[in-house]
C-alpha cells in the first residue's frame, strides 16, 4: 500500500469520526488542527483507524503518534 492510498483512507475514517466531511489530513496534522479532537474522540479515531486497517496498535505504538504522518508511518510498518 502507498503512503497516498493510506492518507486516502485516513481522511474516509476520520470524516466519519468527526462528522465533517471538510477534514483533509497531512503529515503534520494534529489534534489540534481538529475542532473536538480531545481524548475522548482520540479513542475512537484509534479504534476507527484500527477496523480500517485491520492493525492493532500497542500503547507504545499509540504514544508515538504525535501526528498524523506518524499515524501512517505505523499502518505501513515503519514503527
Amino acid at each position: 500500500m502507498q503512503r497516498n492510498e493510506v492518507f486516502e483512507r485516513l481522511n474516509k475514517v476520520f470524516r466519519e469520526v468527526f462528522d465533517d466531511e471538510s477534514i483533509t489530513l497531512s503529515e503534520n496534522t494534529t489534534a489540534n488542527d481538529i475542532e473536538g479532537w480531545d481524548s475522548l474522540t482520540h479513542i475512537n479515531v484509534i479504534f476507527a483507524v484500527q477496523d480500517e486497517f485491520d492493525v492493532k496498535f500497542s500503547m507504545k505504538e499509540i504514544i508515538a503518534m504525535k501526528n498524523v504522518g506518524k499515524l501512517v508511518d505505523i499502518i505501513l510498518g515503519e514503527r
